[in-house]
């Protein structure tokens, strides 16, 4: 479980300080840590989903510059509730996971930016909703679904081989 743990925060990490920035859509770009996050949450559980998510964010913070803690924060939150969501949902549908994956997107950000406020935060609302997490969100959408049907994929020819 630690191993699992850690090759997902650090590969998270790694990919989304080199992919991230590749898959950047005129200047939307995935959060792929907080995608890795939430579809481990609700295969392991609320526990997992904060540790992740904390490790995860922290180490978002560390290589991303800004306030030390606040991705940390809000990963780990997010982690926690897709968790616990987990044992009450039918998380083997992806009809449950990306829609859970694009509105746990929108509260990060909306969390995040609260937290950014507290700071004197320059931005207004209505700029981060529009320019920044409304987009982020769509694109962690359509990445987790792609992700969810490889993994789904994957796990039936799993099935089948064995």
């Amino acid at each position: 479980m630690r191993a699992l743990l850690a090759l997902t925060v650090f590969g998270g990490g790694v990919a989304h300080a080199t992919l991230a920035p590749a898959l950047g859509i005129r200047g939307v770009t995935p959060d792929l840590p907080l995608i890795v996050v939430a579809l481990l949450a609700l295969r392991q559980g609320p526990e997992f989903g904060c540790v992740a998510g904390f490790a995860a964010g922290l180490l978002q913070d560390a290589t991303g510059g800004g306030l030390i803690g606040v991705q940390a924060l809000t990963k780990a939150v997010i982690g926690f509730a897709m968790g616990a969501a987990g044992s009450r949902l039918s998380v083997t549908q992806p009809l449950v996971q990306v829609p859970g994956l694009v509105l746990l997107t929108v509260a990060e950000g909306l969390v995040r930016f609260a937290l950014l406020k507290v700071f004197h935060f320059p931005a207004t609302f209505g700029d981060m909703i529009l320019y920044v997490i409304l987009p982020q969100a769509l694109y962690n959408g359509f990445l987790g679904a792609a992700l969810v049907v490889a993994l789904t994929c994957f796990e039936s020819l799993r099935a089948r081989a064995s």
